[in-house]
């Protein structure tokens, strides 16, 4: 019983000290549409601790994440 509590107060550490900014809104030009401001996680060379990402939820709004890390992108040549 201790690990799980032990394992559950590590994972809340790291939730909690993430480091997250606020991106402002803005007009993109190129599409002509205005992004709504968001929270962020500073850049990294991974997938995996993204929001978004499948296995990982956002934790100002509670939603579960949905895209596989492990999906590559086919490019147009």
């Amino acid at each position: 019983m201790k690990k799980i509590i032990i394992a559950l107060l590590a994972v809340l550490f790291c939730i909690c000290t993430a480091e997250a900014k606020y991106q402002k809104g803005y007009y993109k030009p190129s599409s002509g549409k205005y992004i709504s401001g968001h929270y962020k996680t500073n850049s990294n060379r991974t997938k995996l601790d993204n929001y978004s990402t499948k296995g990982n939820r956002n934790p100002f709004t509670g939603k579960k994440g949905y895209k596989d890390p492990y999906k590559t992108k086919s490019f147009k040549y």
